[in-house]
């Protein structure tokens, strides 16, 4: 007989969006938007630790470059991946933009985003804000709502503006749904926004990761990559060996 899970309700707000709920279940905290979408999960004595497969493939996309020293988050959630990338990374300075106000609050009040002097938070809508944002080593595309991504995952200017404000040997990575034959959402637009240029990594959850490099001359180095997630392996306390093993050229 498995065991009965039992859920409890730690925070409940409503904004103009929605509603937000934070959700206790046994060792795991959940962010949930509008009708029980579960946005991000929380392993409560560890908030870096990455439960899935598609945070673990973003964290993938960073260690794509040597020494990132800045970082850009459209799109904080419960803030896990960001998280990690400040426990992980060489990172000095780190932005996110959120569009909800009560979300980065409700993460720090409740799902242990630590008050970090390197990180930034701004609330407000990250296409627009994305001009007035630090060009960054790393930009992280996570714009979902309780109905599916944001209309900034298709929107050609502003994932195009994503790509330009990343510094020279920069990577951007997005978190794109897949459809039905295992594609990236708006394959075709990728496609020619980025001149085919880019790799992409499919996760079990039914996402593809797209790890896009600053310009053209741009290669992605798969030795150096494997070195750098085998050495943080041990600090991880898992391996990302078998996602790497996924990264395929632009479809």
């Amino acid at each position: 007989m498995t065991e009965e899970r039992v859920e409890h309700l730690l925070a409940e707000v409503q904004d103009e969006f929605g509603v937000i709920r934070v959700l206790e279940v046994a060792d795991y905290r959940f962010l949930e938007f509008g009708d029980a979408i579960e946005q991000s999960c929380v392993f409560t004595a560890d908030p870096s630790w990455l439960e899935y497969d598609y945070t673990r493939a973003m964290l993938i996309g960073a260690l794509c470059h040597e020494q990132p020293e800045s970082a850009l988050f459209l799109g904080l959630g419960a803030g896990t991946l960001t998280q990690a990338c400040l426990k992980f990374l060489p990172l000095e300075d780190v932005e996110a933009i959120e569009l909800r106000p009560d979300v980065p609050r409700l993460a720090i009040e409740y799902l242990g985003l630590d008050d970090d002097p390197r990180l930034y938070i701004r609330v407000g809508d990250a296409l627009e804000l994305l001009p007035t944002a630090e060009p960054a080593d790393l930009i992280f595309v996570d714009l979902y709502t309780d109905v599916g991504p944001g209309v900034g995952h298709l929107a050609w200017s502003f994932l195009g503006d994503c790509q330009k404000r990343l510094n020279p040997g920069g990577w951007l990575v997005i978190n794109q749904w897949a459809t039905d034959d295992g594609k990236p959402l708006g394959a075709a637009l990728l496609r020619g926004l980025y001149h085919r240029h880019y790799w992409e990594l499919p996760v079990k959850e039914g996402n593809v990761i797209l790890i896009v490099p600053a310009d053209l001359d741009q290669a992605l180095d798969m030795q150096a990559l494997n070195q750098r997630a085998e050495a943080l392996a041990p600090q991880l306390g898992y391996s990302l060996q078998s996602l790497i093993n996924a990264i395929r050229p632009a479809t």
